[in-house]
This record gives structure tokens, C-alpha cells and sequence, in this order.
């Protein structure tokens, strides 16, 4: 059986969801952020050297990404489901967003939320210092970049609901943290309401809402 290696509030939900969607016997073994720092518990480590999640164990096998584990679980459990037709177009779709998700619109996001926070996490003598150095980075590079992939989005959603084309695929579950982090804590995404829609549709998927039951609390969830 899988063993999901969830860590709260991580990008873990979207392989408990994952899983719920495709109606696969799964256990789930918890881990807890640090209160103090945001990061994983040492014991993380035990599963995978960088002690990161998500992470996943099968048997023998143990599979860390969420792009990867996504992969894994197609390949050996999918049958065929939310994936496109191999040839057709939504199918190129469909892997050019399984890439973006993590190699584009991720390394952003982590960007802004580091800088967000560095002005509390450094010495009170030097924090108005700090805040302005994050701030100018925010607002010469972060800033405009993601404004830019938050039009992306809007352009690419305005074709249909979805972002592979007009099925619900592991695309959408892979843009799914993305989306969501944008929708609460980006400004330039109060405007996307493609985007703010599209979080409300994956939100109200009788899976995700599965997902979220035996996953307890999520900070991006509605």
C-alpha cells in the first residue's frame, strides 16, 4: 500500500488528492512544520535524505517530488485516467504544465514568501534595512515576474475551466498549490478572478474535499 508522508499545510495535499481522485487504498503518516521556523521535523529524514515532503513509500520503492510521485502513481496505478489521449494536443498541454508548475511558477512563489518573511526573521537594528532591500527585489524582479505568469494563467484558463483543456487532468492537481498560494497571499491575484474561480472548482471536487478530511487542516483551502 502507498504511504503518503504528509507534511501540514505542504505540497503533500495534492498527492493525498491525487489519490482520492483515482479511488487508490492509501495510509497516511504525519509530520508537523516547526512553529517557529515553517520547516519539516528531522524525523523526515528517515524517509529521504533531504527530509522534505511530499515523499511517498510503496513497498520498497519511496518517491519524493510531487512531480515524480505524480509520474509513479500514473505509471503503476492510473490506468490511463486524468491524463489526455497520448498525440493530441491537450496531451502537450497537459505535460507542459506538469513541468511549469514546479520549474516556473514555484521557484517564484518561494521567492516572495522568503522575502516576505526575512524582515521579521532579522535583528530588530537592522530590519527597516532588510525591508527595504525586499522590498526593492519584490518590486524590480519578483513582482513583475509573477504579475506576468498570473496573465499567463488568466489567458490560459480563459480556453476552459481547466488547464490541459477541457478535462480535469493531473495538470490541474499539479497548478493546484501554485493557484492557491497566489489566490491568498499575492495581491496582483485579487484581479485573476480565472484564477480565483479555478481555485473555487478544485476546492468544491468531492475528491479534494476527501483529501482534505484525511488530511486535516490546510492553510489554502477555502
Amino acid at each position: 500500500m502507498i504511504v503518503v508522508h504528509h507534511l501540514n499545510n505542504s505540497r503533500s495535499q495534492r498527492v493525498l488528492w491525487l489519490l482520492e481522485e483515482l479511488g487508490l487504498d492509501y495510509e497516511i503518516r504525519r509530520y508537523e512544520r516547526d512553529p517557529a521556523t515553517m520547516e519539516a521535523p528531522p524525523s523526515l529524514k528517515a524517509v529521504h535524505p533531504l527530509g522534505k515532503s511530499p515523499v511517498i513509500t510503496d513497498g520498497d520503492v519511496t518517491v519524493a517530488e510531487t512531480g515524480a510521485i505524480v509520474d509513479y502513481i500514473l505509471e503503476r496505478y492510473g490506468e490511463g485516467r486524468l491524463v489526455p489521449a497520448a498525440g493530441t494536443p491537450e496531451r502537450l498541454r497537459w505535460r507542459y504544465w506538469m513541468h511549469y508548475a514546479e520549474g516556473s511558477a514555484m521557484p517564484l512563489l518561494v521567492m516572495k514568501l522568503v522575502l516576505m518573511r526575512a524582515p521579521d526573521r532579522t535583528p530588530a537594528l537592522i530590519r527597516p534595512l532588510v525591508r527595504k532591500i525586499t522590498g526593492a527585489i519584490n518590486a524590480g524582479f519578483v513582482d513583475p515576474r509573477l504579475n506576468t505568469n498570473l496573465a499567463f494563467w488568466e489567458a490560459e484558463l480563459a480556453r476552459g475551466p481547466w488547464f490541459a483543456g477541457p478535462d480535469f487532468t493531473t495538470a490541474d492537481i499539479m497548478m493546484s498549490f501554485p493557484a492557491e498560494v497566489s489566490a491568498q497571499r499575492i495581491e496582483g491575484a485579487r484581479n485573476a478572478t480565472r484564477v480565483q474561480d479555478f481555485v473555487k472548482r478544485i476546492h468544491a471536487r468531492p475528491a479534494f474535499r476527501r483529501a482534505l478530511e484525511r488530511g486535516g487542516a490546510y492553510a489554502y483551502a477555502d
